[in-house]
């Protein structure tokens, strides 16, 4: 069953009639195993209604065919405004348009790939600032040149750095990732993160809420991972007796020779 719109008003007893007229409407764009049933008749307003039909068109479950037309006060002569095919409420359509930065996900990018910044991205400040308020004016070319001169001059070695933006965003999202206190891991670790000897932390701002697991045999090897986040690999976990391997028994010197078998 299809859900179409609905409109206030009644519609226009002559247009409403034409049902033949929207069928060969229908016809010309459409091949005739395409079109199903009339559905109905609705009002646009005055002097102007859509006919709906059912679209047996296959691939489009749940379209349908609209034909909308009109005539001139007291005229007798018909005019179509336009005819489509709409989707229903179950019909499959795609999915909303996502660009192509946000639908890009970490580790999607291969070999020879570039993902380039805007100039005017939020998570990144210029290292070496031109002017009194640089940031209040867009740098043009001429500015960005000087800028990356200047860094260079002065050693600095990056034209831009994270701000405080990019900061935050990035400790959000290292939070919430399996790095951070929430995780499964973490939630069943003996100990976390900020005792663990394994643990090198980061500098700056970060280095208060954050780290890198060094242990080789860690899940978190080489991965940022919070203060209090932990796993069953921390350097001061020790096994309970009843946890620990059975000792081997003492060899069996077998004292049998050939004869003797």
């Amino acid at each position: 069953m299809i859900a179409l719109p609905t409109r206030a008003g009644k519609p226009d007893s002559t247009l409403a009639k034409a049902i033949d007229l929207a069928r060969e409407v229908v016809l010309e764009v459409a091949e005739p195993g395409e079109l199903g049933e009339h559905l109905g008749v609705h009002a646009e307003g005055e002097r102007l209604v859509t006919h709906h039909f059912a679209c047996v068109r296959a691939g489009y479950p749940g379209w349908y065919w609209s034909v909308t037309i009109t005539r001139a006060k007291r005229g007798k002569e018909l005019t179509v405004n336009e005819v489509v095919l709409l989707p229903g409420d179950e019909a499959i359509v795609a999915p909303p348009w996502v660009p192509y930065k946000e639908r890009i996900q970490p580790g999607d990018l291969s070999p020879g790939d570039l993902l380039p910044v805007e100039d005017e991205d939020a998570r990144l400040v210029p290292t070496y600032l031109v002017g009194d308020d640089p940031l209040d004016t867009p740098l043009d070319g001429d500015a960005k040149a000087q800028v990356r001169r200047v860094a260079e001059d002065l050693g600095l070695g990056r034209v831009r750095t994270l701000s405080r933006e990019g900061l935050d965003m990035a400790a959000e999202r290292w939070h919430d990732g399996t790095g951070g206190p929430e995780a499964p891991l973490a939630k069943s670790a003996p100990d976390h993160c900020f005792s663990c000897g394994f643990l090198v932390r980061l500098n700056g701002s970060l280095s208060t809420r954050f780290g890198v697991c060094a242990n080789g045999n860690a899940n978190d090897d080489g991965r940022v991972v919070t203060l209090d986040h932990g796993c069953g690999a921390h350097s001061e976990v020790k096994l309970a007796r009843k946890q620990q391997p059975l000792p081997m028994p003492e060899h069996v010197l077998d004292t049998l020779t050939d004869d003797e078998v």
